[in-house]
């Protein structure tokens, strides 16, 4: 934990019941974890990594570098998250989701894993969404298990995405549905003729 800064009231290196073969936290050099915030075992994170105040992120996940998440968000175990990803307030990442590199998600994104919840066997078939390269989504947005989300896409504010979004869209609505491409949207304020790139 090279260069670090660790608040006193952070913990680093939590263990589960679940965890049956404890290893270290890995934190790359520069991680600033601010006050609050619980990082359990068995997770590998790259350089960089910015917290906000109480976050917390469970075990076993593999995160890249210069990850950004912010004030009372929880990443649940087993996920994958790429490099240069933001994380707003209040979110919530299911287990076993992948979001990978240069995503961003706006305050109150939920993400769920499980198909049928309550079931017996449901833990056998929980499955986060796969969130492709530069997703962005929208304020809270709820996305539902299975779900792939493609490269570049954008997902309006209160969507409930059911069911996968092709590359390059913008989808809204509930259920969210592809409207338009990407490169086709204007700025409101004519600042530029690409909002998003």
């Amino acid at each position: 934990m090279k260069n670090c800064k660790i608040d006193k009231t952070a913990r680093v290196g939590i263990v589960t019941p679940r965890i049956k073969k404890p290893k270290k936290t890995v934190l790359g050099p520069g991680a600033n974890v601010r006050s609050n915030s619980m990082l359990y075992s068995n997770s590998k994170i790259g350089k960089n990594l910015q917290t906000g105040h109480n976050v917390v992120i469970r075990e076993e996940n593999e995160i890249g570098d210069n990850f950004q998440v912010w004030s009372n968000t929880v990443i649940d175990y087993g996920c994958k998250i790429g490099n240069n990803v933001k994380i707003h307030c209040n979110c919530y990442i299911a287990q076993y989701t992948t979001i990978e590199d240069g995503a961003f998600m706006a305050p109150g994104v939920t993400i769920a894993n499980d198909p049928h919840p309550g079931c017996n066997f449901s833990s056998k078939c929980m499955k986060g969404p796969v969130i492709k390269k530069g997703v962005q989504i929208g304020v809270n947005v709820t996305i539902l298990p299975f779900v792939t989300i493609g490269e570049n896409s954008l997902i309006g504010s209160g969507s409930v995405v059911t069911k996968d979004i092709p590359p390059n869209s913008v989808a809204y609505g509930n259920p969210a549905k592809p409207a338009k491409k990407v490169k086709d949207l204007k700025c409101l304020f004519n600042f530029t003729d690409k909002p998003y790139k």
